[in-house]
């Protein structure tokens, strides 16, 4: 039957991991419109009272406040644009980095030649982790929390020892 049939290529591209990862934003649009309001009505009220008080240069510096404000959080924004995805097939791994601004690096590596290496410290937990290749370093999982990083880096781990084991050819399912 061709159902049976042993076909390498499909095997090959097989994924055993994949995951995106992007940064975590605590605050959702809609949040940061209801902060944005919430700024600017107290903004506006302290500016109004040095207003007349007289300090009338004051009320311009509470706006320039406001200003800045939203403008950092656009900038928060924007930044959470950016992505890394990791492909572990049997044969190769893929580290795909794509910034906020959309510029993309992508790195290709042997999966027999790779180790997992972890930063930890013992109060923190899994600062940084790298994989080695080679002399070659590269970082994945840069922006997540230490405990992500624990998830992340067993779950890959063990992708990488099943593509160290090689392909499987299971014709039952």
């Amino acid at each position: 039957m061709s159902d049976n049939d042993f076909d390498p290529r499909q095997i090959a591209e097989t994924p055993l991991f994949s995951a995106r990862l992007t940064p975590h934003r605590s605050l959702s649009r809609s949040g940061f419109i209801a902060l944005m309001v919430f700024v600017t009505i107290v903004s506006f009220a302290a500016g109004l009272a040095f207003l007349l008080m007289g300090a009338w240069p004051v009320f311009g510096f509470f706006g320039l406040d406001v200003l800045l404000i939203y403008w950092a959080f656009k900038l928060n924004f924007r930044r959470a644009a950016a992505t890394e995805d990791v492909l572990v097939t049997p044969y190769e791994i893929r580290v795909r980095r794509v910034s906020h601004r959309g510029h993309a690096m992508e790195w290709t590596l042997n999966p027999m030649w790779v180790r997992l290496v972890r930063e930890e410290h013992e109060e923190f937990g899994i600062e940084k982790l790298y994989l080695v290749s080679r002399g070659r370093h590269v970082s994945v999982g840069g922006f997540l929390g230490p405990d992500e990083k624990a998830s992340f880096a067993s779950a890959l781990q063990a992708a990488l020892t099943a593509a160290k084991r090689g392909p499987t050819y299971n014709p039952v399912t």
